[in-house]
């Protein structure tokens, strides 16, 4: 009897399984469809696109419109692709991520292991920043560029996104350091270690799993950002501004194997994060970075 009942939770168990898998595989279809569609296409010639079926794979494989759209696609007036602002967002993206991150790590580390009087309100507005509107500050963000001359530039741009990021990376690593020991900050204060020394040899060697949290979060937004880019961006777009300027600029005949390949190239950095630090990130939040 005790064996028949063992065979029957054992299949049970199988079916079960079974069904799981069936359904995350019938979710993962779904989920990459969009993806096949968009890397299947850019790599047929338009003929086959707009006589053809989308679904299919290429009966002609060309890797002509990924060309077209890194270095050729029409953008305005001038053919110059996307290339040139590939690159404005890289020299955006990277130095708004470091700065704000810094920025970040050292507020988290103020307000939880040097409490002053006022902490808690500072730290409110730090967080009430993470939920106003990007719309609400064009205007405002606008008259600052102007003043100090950093308009259509990308020092404006990097000052916007730090600006706009410290609200998050500030709660990142001030919730994952409130859960950090104050006793060693102490023991260390006594054996006379500063203010920075602290910071440097026992708060940031213990912080790699929120770090590539707040990097994750701030490279994606930052890099995905539309708004700022087109508002702020003047001569030195970033890539998603040109990605959009490169489906417009486009008369007649809409070239969607190129518009395919744009995408693709606009969203590579953030894919090829998540694929590289995904794990990271996923351990970071279970770190502490939700918490509190």
């Amino acid at each position: 009897m005790a064996v028949a009942e063992q065979d029957t939770a054992v299949r049970t168990g199988g079916i079960t399984r079974a069904f799981i898998y069936g359904i995350l595989l019938l979710f993962m279809f779904f989920y990459l469809m969009p993806l096949f569609v968009m890397i299947a296409n850019s790599l047929k010639p338009l003929a086959e696109i707009t006589g053809g079926n989308m679904m299919a794979l290429p009966d002609t494989w060309t890797a002509e419109p990924w060309r077209q759209a890194w270095s050729s696609a029409q953008i305005g007036v001038e053919p110059t692709g996307l290339k040139p602002y590939f690159i404005n967002s890289i020299l955006m993206v990277v130095p708004s991520v470091a700065i704000s991150t810094v920025l970040g790590a050292l507020n988290g580390y103020v307000l939880t292991k040097w409490s002053f009087r006022g902490d808690k309100i500072i730290f409110g507005l730090l967080l009430f920043s993470c939920f106003i509107p990007f719309q609400i500050v064009l205007i405002p963000m606008a008259t600052v560029l102007g003043k100090l001359g950093l308009a259509g530039s990308i020092p404006g741009l990097i000052l916007v996104h730090v600006v706009y990021g410290i609200g998050f990376s500030t709660l990142y690593y001030r919730n994952y350091y409130a859960a950090f020991p104050t006793e060693l900050v102490r023991a260390a204060m006594i054996d006379g270690a500063g203010f920075f020394r602290i910071f440097w040899r026992i708060m940031l060697p213990v912080s790699g799993p929120i770090t590539v949290v707040c990097v994750i979060w701030q490279f994606t937004n930052i890099w995905n950002d539309f708004l700022f880019g087109a508002s702020f961006g003047g001569q030195t777009q970033p890539m998603t501004v040109a990605l959009n300027n490169l489906v417009q600029s486009s008369t007649g005949v809409k070239e969607y194997n190129v518009h395919f390949a744009g995408a693709i190239l606009a969203a590579l950095p953030t894919l090829l994060v998540y694929i590289v630090a995904g794990r990271y990130f996923v351990r970071g939040l279970m770190a502490g970075s939700v918490k509190g």
